[in-house]
């Protein structure tokens, strides 16, 4: 056994290691980073009403249950019904198997359109054709995006090579939008300066390996047969993180948002 990879660990977090490249909804919902409620709070400042927020992509609905903090309900749609099955829960929330180019909603009934770290999957013309359709006046759309994120000392030297290097060449074409921050794709709104923010995570070694293990990076590793690059990251990583457990983590956030004009 490698210095500082298992031993250490409670049981629980031993099963989650020796595994944690393994995919599915549950995992998604369990160790992908959460937002900072400031950013629901943001984007609810910027809406005359406030009665329906939706997210759209919701994912296992990280920022669908802090919208619904500031709203009388936020509806949270995403086209993967294992995602949806494993969604955050919240008092006025809901959540559909939508696709972000169909929404299931009226016309004019939404206050917000969010799609956190998901806009880079969209049809986009689509997307934008439904927002326009179902905006209520004034209604805000946000796209947001998290970056990279950033460790300190050797783990993030070591992070930085298997991002760019190792599971780099795995990454499907839309990741350079998020690598930009969306300033890459077209947004034909009525633009806002967003301030500036970030996630901030303190995550043990096991916390971290299993956020990585949601990527779609990793999964097009596995099923390229490159598992031996997520088995060494894993080991080295596990050497390199003793003495620091958990250990800070960060991530940029980025957002374009806009007014969303009806017929768009």
């Amino acid at each position: 056994m490698r210095r500082g990879t298992l031993s250490h660990l409670s049981r629980d977090d031993r099963v989650v290691q020796n595994n944690w490249f393994e995919q599915g909804g549950q995992r998604y919902a369990r160790f992908r980073p959460g937002y900072p409620p400031a950013l629901a709070a943001y984007l609810a400042s910027l809406c005359g009403r406030r009665r329906l927020a939706v997210d759209v992509g919701c994912g296992t609905g990280q920022i669908t249950v802090e919208l619904a903090a500031h709203f009388d309900e936020a509806l949270g749609l995403d086209p993967s019904a294992d995602h949806v099955a494993n969604a955050r829960t919240a008092e006025r929330v809901r959540y559909e198997v939508s696709p972000a180019e169909r929404l299931p909603l009226p016309a004019a009934s939404v206050d917000l359109l969010t799609a956190a770290q998901a806009a880079h999957w969209f049809d986009l013309p689509a997307f934008y054709a439904e927002a326009g359709r179902v905006a209520a006046p004034c209604a805000l759309l946000a796209l947001v995006s998290y970056g990279v994120p950033r460790l300190d000392a050797a783990p993030g030297v070591r992070f930085q090579h298997f991002y760019r290097d190792e599971i780099g060449p795995y990454w499907p074409p839309e990741r350079r939008h998020v690598d930009a921050g969306y300033a890459d794709i077209d947004f034909p709104f009525e633009e806002l300066a967003p301030p500036a923010m970030e996630i901030r995570r303190d995550w043990t070694l096991s916390q971290f390996l299993g956020y990585v293990s949601t990527w779609s990076a990793v999964r097009n590793a596995q099923l390229a047969g490159a598992d031996g690059i997520l088995q060494r990251f894993a080991a080295d990583l596990g050497d390199l993180w003793q003495g620091k457990d958990p250990r800070t983590i960060t991530w940029p956030l980025n957002m374009r948002l806009g007014r969303i004009e009806s017929g768009v």
